[in-house]
């Protein structure tokens, strides 16, 4: 058994480095801490399904003949597999672009002063000629950015630079490596952001707390889309939108935020010429005076713009489902004839549970599989209704930590929606 590891509180540059490792090392299985930082946990929500791994405390140390560490040279970095430092006949590879001194004793040691570590592992992919998906390019891409600073800290090396135009080519998608990376903060965004606050107002619009602010800007500001988000959670309002207003090129920059799941700031912007998703959208708008976008905002808002997509649409049914006392057995060979990753359980045709694939890990014996899905399935059950939005359920996936949601109405289970329906939504792979 080969199995790659990271360090705790995982990272981005450490998650991409362990997945890169199961295109160089055949048959190894990835093995994710617990600990992970909180913007790798929300990309693995949505992602679980496409990026599968381990943990831990999944692993039979005395399995192990071969471990590869990567991103950490330190054993008290490493969660839940002590046991296996004072193993002697333990084949151990560390890939590492940090150069300060460890303890973990290797055979095989790639160490070099690099951005990323992931820099290190698309160079092995690029000498091995390895075909990567644009999903895998994206999540290289990821913990490129988030260790060198999107290659601005003093850390990068040309390499990097390489690394990232290589990923790219292969179509990493910069809009969620935004989407998942916290852009940088500066002075002058305190400065703005201080500004916006001396000049907000609070409104309640149809049901929304709404807050709206303009501020004069000079030149090109980065990371105004982190200010907005900041304000908003600052005043605590459902939407908060901020008009930048330069008027030495004679436009304005209009930035929206919104945690309310049927207000869609996406639609708003569309309406104003831009764009975005329910939660967050921009528009560009030129010689148009700061009086008339707030006007129009307002008016947008009062038009109850929610968005035009609901679970209903994206859900799929008839639904597979299977009964309390369906065998373990019958149950796999349903999930594998269907193709589904997990399915509801239901009992007198009330749901009860859910079972996927991941509850399979839990049978240690082959006569286990005549035991009923009761005894396996999750009964930790989040399900969302029809007339919600898919941006709920996306969050409802996040913070629940599951792949699929039942939908239900009048207590009946009438469709479910997976992460793959989510990620369709999130990446705007959706029909017109």
């Amino acid at each position: 058994m080969i199995i790659i590891i990271t360090h705790k509180n995982t990272d981005f540059d450490a998650l991409a480095s362990v997945m890169a490792g199961t295109l160089l090392f055949s048959g190894a299985i990835p093995v994710i801490p617990k600990s992970i930082n909180p913007n790798v946990k929300a990309f693995l929500s949505i992602h679980k399904d496409i990026f599968q791994y381990i943990t831990p405390d999944q692993v039979d140390p005395d399995a192990v003949k071969k471990v590869v560490v990567m991103d950490v040279n330190k054993w008290e970095r490493i969660e839940g597999l002590a046991s296996l430092k004072n193993r002697n006949d333990l084949e151990v590879v560390v890939w590492d672009h940090h150069m300060i001194p460890g303890n973990i004793e290797a055979q095989q040691v790639c160490q070099e002063k690099m951005g990323a570590t992931i820099t290190l592992m698309v160079r092995e992919l690029k000498k091995e000629r390895k075909i990567i998906t644009p999903m895998q390019a994206t999540l290289f891409l990821l913990g490129l950015y988030e260790d060198t600073g999107n290659l601005t800290f003093s850390s990068t090396t040309a390499e990097d630079a390489y690394a990232a135009a290589w990923l790219l080519e292969r179509k990493a998608d910069l809009s969620i490596v935004n989407a998942f990376l916290r852009p940088a903060y500066g002075e002058k965004q305190k400065h703005i952001l201080f500004e916006m606050l001396k000049s907000a107002n609070r409104i309640k619009l149809n049901g929304y707390k709404i807050s709206l602010s303009r501020v004069e800007i000079e030149g090109h500001v980065d990371s105004l889309a982190v200010v907005v988000r900041m304000f908003r959670e600052i005043l605590n309002v459902d939407a908060a939108f901020g008009i930048f207003i330069n008027t030495s090129r004679k436009r304005n920059i209009v930035i929206g935020r919104s945690n309310a799941a049927t207000l869609d700031i996406g639609s708003i912007m569309k309406a104003l010429g831009g764009g975005g998703h329910p939660g967050a959208g921009s528009a560009l708008l030129k010689s148009v005076s700061p009086d008339a976008v707030e006007e129009l905002i307002l008016s947008l808002i009062s038009g109850n713009q929610i968005s035009s997509i609901q679970i209903s649409d994206i859900m799929s049914f008839p639904v597979v489902t299977v009964g309390a006392d369906t065998t373990m057995q019958k149950t796999a060979s349903i999930l594998r004839d269907k193709g589904c990753t997990g399915v509801p359980v239901v009992d007198n045709d009330v749901l009860v549970g859910i079972i996927s694939r991941r509850d399979f890990r839990k049978i240690r014996k082959e006569s286990n599989l005549k035991s009923p899905v009761k005894a396996y399935m999750s009964r930790n059950l989040v399900t969302i209704e029809p007339g919600k939005s898919p941006m709920e359920a996306s969050r409802l996936m996040v913070r629940h930590d599951v792949g699929r949601l039942p939908v239900v109405e009048d207590g009946r289970v009438i469709g479910i929606v997976t992460r793959s329906d989510a990620m369709l939504y999130f990446y705007d792979q959706l029909p017109d």
